[in-house]
């Protein structure tokens, strides 16, 4: 048997990832060999009662269903719950360490004020009445001045009970900015938008799928629900289904693919319009589905040819006609989207080009299919009474402009925000908060977003970690974790059905810490007048219970809810979207001849949370070694400049500059070089802090022209012997 370097690297890679991702080691993982290392703060739990207590894990979109297991009152392991939903008992690496940051040294203990310079990490203990008090007094003054437009909040998610009270303290108090960090799901509800004329997002039931074609999606890297994912792709292996991943480097979901098509970084969108062209003109179109397509149809054959696609995205015709007939045989095709883990930006034009192959192929709200499914709506709490100083606030423009003009399309825009406030935006903001994220390490350009918060006179951050925008803080009000808390957990990562987990307390709060739901409930009541009168509970459990109404019990008694009876918000597709122009990567390529590309790994988390020293301890050692990280570049490439296997480099870009190891890959594109999310970091503690490089720092973002989300998808670089 003959066998294709392609296909002998992706068995190489295959193999290993395999091996990494089995559910089998992490099982077979016990508490000792958890707790082996001998960090400096490992808990020894005494001899005692064993008892296991139910959750549900909230350090990434998946919202997998957990089972901590206690000694005498003290958690010392994590695993999957059985019959849950969304894992079935299954756990990721990080689900798995997520004791170590219940425990860990990167907690912020108890309420503190700045009392040095920023950066300087000067801080005073303080209680928690003195810190409201200085909340309540800042913003009361900020607002009494008729200026509650200048106060902002930057939240991680818009999901749930405690984001929808952040965003009605806003309300009440006078400001429209409350912000949500980005990820694909800003593309995807505006591509629902889009094709289907509703509010909504897209399900995908990839069980029963029989035909993957994923273009760039982390389908073992952690997109969607990462456990969900893995035993989805253990199940296509049983059942033979093909699955093709499209992206320009060999990564573990391309390796454990049926086949890997490499691509030119950003043309993704070409391929999906070329296909679907392929699938109009072989007449393998579901009309169906598809209404008012005669248009797009003509288009399509005109301006994505199968050859013309070909010199744009570096695939052979050949292989375009294979993939379109391929996905138009099947019975339930299914093509998805959202490079990585889905947690970075992407295109409406990809996005939509991408859902549209799922149209013409007529698998739309159908057994395997894409599910255009309406956003979970329990929570229904009256309309805030605005008094005089809110109305005015509040008929302010946004500061980042979404809603408006030409970011109309978007509703929130935190990657505008920056330039914003060093300059560009309608007013200078006076106070931030922020709660559930990191800006200061997860957007790009992270040097002009730290420059930006340096010019914002009051910053309170609600972060559990001591992260790099902590650090930029005047006021830290610690949240509890997810294992000292109630909150409720809406899951929408690429399910076709509707789950709502509950997270509940399995401990008590380990430090001085306070939920943040509880903080902005008792902030408001001392600012009170219509601040008070906007949040009529008592506490935020009360609220909680008020606001889950019939599904608590059920959320007590088994920890979560499922609707599976879900209305789609609609059945036929308009093709739209697609005519927008492809969003170029920042650089001149006489300058910089190569192209920098981001790359997402199961063994970092490149979101809010920073990875524990468990997790750290598994990345390999041609990503980090000691304290220098690599960028993958392709032999051929490596030579040209005359750079070795683990030699030093400086990698410039448009942005910025850092040294890097060097890793000879073959499974990348010449010309193409590729860096790990999630490394980089200046905070937490020196098991992570100080190890690699942040590629935020370096790539900086670039607008969609169809909504204003940042699409950056690389950025143009070179390489030179350090």
């Amino acid at each position: 048997m003959k066998v294709d370097r392609r296909s002998f690297l992706s068995f190489v890679i295959g193999g290993a990832a395999g091996t990494a991702l089995s559910p089998l080691p992490w099982k077979l993982m016990d508490d000792s060999s958890i707790w082996s290392q001998m960090w400096p703060w490992t808990p020894v739990p005494p001899d005692g009662e064993v008892v296991y207590e139910d959750s549900t894990c909230t350090l990434c979109p998946g919202g997998c269903g957990i089972s901590v297991r206690k000694v005498d009152n003290r958690a010392v392991k994590i695993e999957g719950k059985p019959g849950h939903p969304v894992n079935d008992g299954g756990i990721c690496i990080l689900g798995l360490s997520g004791l170590q940051l219940l425990y860990g040294p990167t907690r912020i203990k108890s309420p503190m004020k700045r009392i040095g310079e920023r950066g300087q990490g000067k801080w005073q203990k303080i209680s928690w009445d003195e810190a409201m008090a200085i909340l309540a007094e800042k913003l009361s003054d900020i607002r009494n001045k008729g200026e509650a437009h200048t106060v902002a909040a930057i939240a991680g998610t818009n999901g749930g009970t405690v984001p929808a009270l952040l965003q009605r303290f806003l309300a009440a108090y006078g400001s429209p900015n409350f912000i949500h960090t980005p990820s694909h799901r800003d593309a995807d509800e505006l591509a629902v938008k889009t094709l289907f004329g509703a509010s909504g997002r897209t399900g995908f039931d990839l069980e029963n799928a029989d035909y993957i074609l994923s273009f760039g999606s982390g389908i073992v890297d952690g997109w969607g629900s990462p456990v969900r994912m893995f035993r989805a792709s253990s199940l296509w292996k049983e059942k033979d289904v093909t699955v093709v991943q499209i992206e320009p480097r060999l990564s573990n979901s391309a390796a454990k693919a049926t086949r890997w098509i490499p691509i030119n970084p950003g043309t993704e969108a070409d391929l999906a319009l070329g296909i679907a062209a392929v699938m109009v003109s072989k007449n393998r179109v579901d009309t169906g589905t598809v209404s008012g397509a005669g248009g797009w149809e003509n288009q399509l054959l005109a301006n994505y040819g199968t050859q013309k696609v070909s010199q744009i995205t570096g695939v052979d015709a050949n292989v375009i006609v294979d993939l379109a007939k391929g996905f138009a045989s099947a019975n339930r095709p299914l093509a998805l989207c959202g490079r990585g883990k889905g947690l970075a930006a992407e295109s409406l034009r990809e996005t939509a080009a991408v859902y549209a192959l799922n149209a013409l192929a007529g698998n739309i709200n159908r057994e395997g299919g894409m599910w255009a499914l309406p956003e979970a709506d329990y929570i229904r709490w009256p309309e805030v009474a605005s008094d005089e100083l809110a109305a005015a606030g509040l008929a302010q423009p946004r500061v980042d402009g979404a809603g408006t003009g030409r970011y109309a399309n978007a509703r929130h825009l935190l990657n505008r925000l920056a330039d914003s406030v060093n300059g560009g935006g309608p007013y200078p903001l006076q106070a931030l908060l922020v709660a559930g994220a990191n800006p200061c390490y997860d957007l790009p350009d992270t040097r002009n977003v730290r420059t930006a918060l340096g010019r914002i006179p009051f910053i309170v951050s609600f972060s559990s970690f001591s992260d790099e925008t902590a650090a930029m803080a005047d006021l830290l009000l610690p949240d509890h974790i997810y294992l000292e808390r109630y909150t409720d957990v809406p899951v929408d990562a690429g399910l076709a059905w509707q789950v709502i987990g509950l997270s509940k307390p399995v401990v008590s709060p380990q430090f001085n810490t306070r939920h943040l739901g509880e903080t902005l409930i008792m902030t408001a009541k001392a600012m009170g007048g219509s601040m008070a009168d906007a949040f009529p509970w008592d506490d935020y459990e009360t609220c909680l219970e008020e606001t889950l109404a019939e599904k608590w019990d059920v959320l007590m008694e088994e920890g979560v809810w499922v609707e599976t009876d879900i209305v789609p918000v609609a059945d036929t597709v308009r093709l739209a979207g697609m005519d927008a122009p492809a969003v170029q990567a920042e650089g001149d390529g006489n300058s910089f001849p190569l192209m920098l590309i981001p790359y997402d790994s199961i063994r970092l988390s490149s979101g809010y949370i920073g990875d524990p020293p468990f997790m750290i301890k598994t990345v390999a050692n041609t990503v980090i070694k000691g304290k220098d990280g690599f960028v993958e570049i392709n032999p051929r490439t490596a030579a040209a400049a005359g750079l070795s296997e683990g030699s030093m480099a400086k990698l410039t870009t448009p942005r910025g500059e850092a040294r890097v190891r060097i890793h000879l890959f073959e499974g990348i594109q010449p010309g193409v070089i590729a860096m790990a999310r999630g490394l980089g970091h200046t905070a937490y503690d020196g098991y992570l802090a100080g190890k690699g490089v942040n590629v935020n720092e370096l790539i900086g973002p670039v607008e969609d022209p169809s909504s204003g989300h940042d699409a950056a998808w690389g950025i143009r670089a070179k390489l030179a012997k350090a």
